[in-house]
């Protein structure tokens, strides 16, 4: 459930109209609802209740500092896969004795950096990035929590560019030789083992491959406890699905009832790094059409947004649903919602159903909570939009709109 909903034939956010963010900050803009990201959150983190267990937030889904200081404030941790994800995480007040580090490239900076700030693990995606680990606790005179990130060759039915858990892709560590490396450990004086990760992939909406992954799991952590390995922690990743269209992924309460029996017995804290299913609804992209075309086989409408400020359309088809801010009722026509983008690839929506839009008109674009802002660009030489969270019948800025000479400020002629 999200809080974008028509009254009075105009579209709010929670209690404020988007028209009047429109008319005093401008489009294109991300709007975000506080009331959605709470109960989104909530909404995971209770599923849980009653079994020992810590929600990570995925801060690649979305990074704002506004947004990582209303989760921390929560109780959430945090997922992270960048040095500068840790920074962002630490300005917004987390604790990083509640951040998991996950990520093929660490660099020896960015390992330096979290291994001083006392995380709570690293998700080890290689053995030679193991070694590396070591040998920088080692210089630092530390020793520090890991945990292999098990690729457990297990399809999740999703897009293959956001599938992480299959042998074909670069994450992790083959389930079939992880035991042989965890063993490898004991020779690593920097080095504490003290968990089992995985993550399968993103925008999962069935059950059976989490179970499935995590039946793989529990077998290794049996073994690695016979071996005397303090396993203490499981961290199922995320990827829980969100209704973009029309799919019908579980709810959180579904499946933290399926992971519960499975983990019965295990005495292991639960990790969870959910994104996507706690901000992807809560917010939308707010656009205003600039012109509409006729062409011999298409109908076209213009707005003022385009693929460097929402890329999932133009990377993965992926599926917004397109709402009118003012609607005003009438047939739908097919047509391409497109931006100013020099690229044919640039579409927010193609051949699709949607009303039939005037210049001026404003669109939300809805489900641009997760992957929207984080993943937006300047090409073309375009400011990258602001970001707005509304809070009952306020709303403040929490990024400003970036200017010309923010487009330029790193450059030297």
């Amino acid at each position: 459930m999200h809080y974008f909903e028509v009254k009075n034939g105009i579209m709010y956010c929670e209690d404020v109209p988007l028209t009047l963010i429109a008319e005093e900050v401008g489009t294109p803009a991300y709007v975000y609802s506080r009331r959605t990201l709470e109960r989104h959150f909530r909404a995971f983190d209770e599923s849980f209740s009653g079994i020992d267990h810590l929600v990570c937030y995925s801060v690649k889904a979305n990074s704002n500092l506004a947004v990582l200081k209303l989760f921390s404030d929560m109780g959430s941790g945090f997922d992270i896969v960048s040095g500068g994800e840790l920074y962002r995480v630490l300005k917004a007040g987390g604790e990083s004795g509640k951040v998991v580090y996950a990520g093929t490239g660490k660099t020896r900076e960015e390992i330096e950096a979290a291994v001083k700030a006392g995380i709570l693990m690293f998700s080890i995606e290689s053995v030679q990035e193991l070694g590396e680990i070591d040998r920088v606790a080692a210089a630092m005179g530390k020793r520090t929590p890991i945990a292999l990130r098990i690729n457990p060759d297990v399809d999740p039915g999703t897009h293959p560019y956001i599938t992480t858990g299959m042998r074909r892709n670069k994450f992790g560590i083959d389930i079939s030789i992880a035991l042989d490396v965890y063993r490898s450990t004991k020779a690593l004086s920097h080095v504490e083992p003290v968990g089992v990760t995985c993550h399968i992939g993103s925008q999962l909406t069935e059950m059976s491959p989490f179970v499935d992954s995590l039946c793989r799991l529990k077998g290794l952590v049996g073994l690695l406890r016979d071996e005397g390995f303090n396993i203490r922690y499981l961290d199922l990743g995320g990827g829980l699905g969100i209704t973009y269209s029309d799919e019908q992924p579980p709810h959180p309460t579904e499946y933290a009832e399926a992971l519960k029996q499975e983990v019965a017995g295990l005495n292991v804290t639960l990790v969870f790094e959910p994104g996507r299913v706690i901000v992807g609804n809560a917010a939308v992209l707010l656009v205003r059409v600039l012109y509409t075309k006729d062409a011999p086989e298409k109908h076209f409408v213009i707005c003022d947004g385009g693929m460097n400020d929402l890329i999932r359309p133009s990377l993965y088809g992926a599926y917004h649903e397109i709402r009118a801010v003012t609607p005003r009722g009438g047939e739908k026509i097919k047509a391409d919602l497109v931006g100013p983008i020099c690229e044919s690839a640039d579409f927010l929506a193609k051949d699709r159903l949607m009303p039939d839009f005037a210049s001026g008109d404003l669109i939300a674009v809805m489900s641009a909570g997760a992957y929207g802002f984080s993943m937006a660009s300047n090409y073309n030489s375009r400011p990258r939009p602001p970001e707005i969270l509304v809070d009952g019948s306020k709303y403040r800025i929490i990024r400003r709109r970036e200017t010309y000479d923010d487009l330029i400020a790193h450059e030297v002629v």
